[in-house]
């Protein structure tokens, strides 16, 4: 259930909003280590971006709301980050490779991600 809203809310993201990152750009090699290290700053920015929304909303800690909901709702308010990291994954990584990490790793641990931010907060 969750994932087909997630998969909507990609499909929104991507329609949405076009490109930020020229795909045209040179680009020199870097290593796998270079390019996750140059991804973690809009990986956290994404994910700080979702977490503040859903830690926001007025619905967080109600019993019978589901976390994977407020993730989903979030993604309107967060269109900018998410469509940075895609584009930039993309850049680095390769065409369609962003929205597979954003589709699979990213969204498999961001619940436990939004978790653990918001208990950091709330101490």
């Amino acid at each position: 259930m969750i994932l087909a809203k997630l998969a909507g809310a990609a499909l929104v993201v991507s329609i949405a909003t076009g490109p930020l990152i020229d795909p045209k750009g040179s680009m020199m090699q870097l290593s796998n280590q270079q390019k996750n290290a140059a991804m973690q700053p809009l990986v956290r920015s994404a994910t700080e971006c979702i977490a503040q929304a859903v830690v926001g909303d007025a619905r967080f800690r109600v019993p019978d709301v589901g976390l994977g909901d407020l993730i989903v709702d979030s993604m309107t308010t967060c269109l900018g980050p998410v469509r940075a990291m895609i584009d930039a994954y993309d850049h680095y990584f390769g065409d369609g490779t962003g929205e597979a990490f954003f589709m699979g790793p990213y969204l498999d641990v961001l619940p436990a991600a939004v978790d653990k931010w918001a208990a950091e907060r709330s101490q």
